[in-house]
């Protein structure tokens, strides 16, 4: 069996604090959220600073990669650990204090939010190398993900009764206790390099550039179906995202099982085809809670796929930057998602925000049908002037 195997290969130590220190990414958004409606009464700006803390950790994103590439991830993982901490507790203060500065507090928390789980992916590729237990490594992370991102908001909701600051300041003393731990003691120290002196290796630009809007239309996907389901039952909003994201993860661990000869280019089209599939039946009349039972178990199967070719063609030297450039598609996506589907959602009610979910899907298939058409075009070629 594959995880067990893969269990093997490092300490319990490296799954329990990796999977720990992702929650407070879960967590953000909606902690910010929480806090600052308290703190103004106004849901408006709240979600204009939550939102300006998502670009801030979409852009920030590719910049840690490359710090992390260039001066090793244990340097880059302690300085955000703790800056992000501190950031955090800095928010709390600036809760109490005029807009211009709760704005500015949420989105340093924003630059400065450790890229755990691309980080992560990075070790595993340092651990494994060509092992075929990459594979069930990209299954796992990607159900960790998707566990951690029905955890994180879950935990928000338990701990926001108890005060409105109370989940940013677990989200800090979590990132002590559990983000700043595994960079100590599982980061790599040294930078990686594929050699000692020479240029360093260029990323490739077309298919990063194809592999980042394919992490953005899943973002899209994510966000309108996060707006879909609070228009569609807003006290039970919670519950139908778990469910999805619990689809989500038991289809990712399942991915571990798919035979190597499936490979990585051929899964890309198949499950964007599959997305599309499985996102069209929110719009297609099926009742919600039975459509979005079939929509989760599409998701991380395209998503692995993603993570899988950007690990692929990134040279290893760079595959920090690489990891942290493709999720920063994520939280773009997201917020367009969202954008879109409650202004569909205050004119159609939910069916309007599901519609985004097929669209975005629809063009997350195409551009994986011209990626993969284009790359074989480009082999062909190759193998002529051989």
């Amino acid at each position: 069996m594959s995880y067990r195997a893969l269990a093997r290969t490092v300490s319990p130590g490296f799954f329990a604090l990796g999977f720990l220190g992702r929650l407070p990414y879960a967590m953000a958004p909606l902690a910010t959220l929480v806090l600052l409606v308290d703190a103004t009464g106004s849901y408006t700006f709240a979600g204009l600073a939550s939102a300006a803390q998502s670009i801030a950790i979409a852009v920030a994103g590719p910049a840690v990669g490359a710090l992390a590439d260039r001066f090793g991830h244990r340097l880059v993982g302690v300085v955000t650990a703790v800056g992000n901490a501190f950031a955090l507790v800095g928010l709390v203060v600036a809760a109490g204090m005029d807009r211009p500065a709760m704005l500015l507090a949420a989105t340093l928390a924003g630059l400065l939010q450790p890229q755990v789980g691309p980080l992560v992916r990075v070790q595993w590729r340092r651990l494994l190398g060509s092992d075929p237990l990459m594979q069930a490594a990209l299954s796992y992370e990607a159900a960790a993900d998707e566990i951690a991102f029905v955890a994180g908001p879950a935990a928000v909701g338990l701990l926001a009764p108890l005060g409105p600051a109370v989940p940013a300041v677990v989200m800090a003393a979590m990132l002590v206790v559990a983000s700043l731990p595994f960079a100590l003691f599982f980061a790599t120290r040294e930078p990686n390099r594929q050699a000692p002196t020479g240029p360093r290796p260029a990323l490739p630009r077309w298919p990063m550039i194809a592999l980042f809007l394919a992490m953005a239309a899943m973002g899209a996907i994510l966000g309108a179906i996060q707006t879909g389901v609070t228009a569609y039952a807003t006290s039970a909003a919670g519950l139908l995202y778990a469910e999805l994201g619990i689809g989500s993860a038991l289809a990712g661990v399942a991915c571990g099982w798919l035979p190597a000869t499936f490979g990585w280019w051929r899964r890309y089209v198949v499950f964007a085809a599959t997305l599309l599939a499985g996102m069209t039946t929110l719009a297609a009349g099926v009742p919600v809670p039975i459509a979005i039972a079939v929509a989760g178990v599409t998701v991380a199967p395209y998503m692995i796929s993603l993570y899988a070719l950007t690990d692929h063609i990134a040279p290893p030297s760079r595959a920090a930057v690489a990891m942290t450039i493709l999720c920063a598609g994520g939280p773009l996506g997201s917020a367009v998602g969202r954008a879109v589907a409650g202004r569909l959602a205050d004119t159609y009610g939910s069916v309007g925000a599901f519609a985004v979910a097929p669209a975005a899907a629809g063009l997350a298939l195409a551009l994986a049908v011209v990626v993969v058409v284009r790359r074989a075009r480009q082999e062909k070629a190759q193998n002529r002037l051989r």
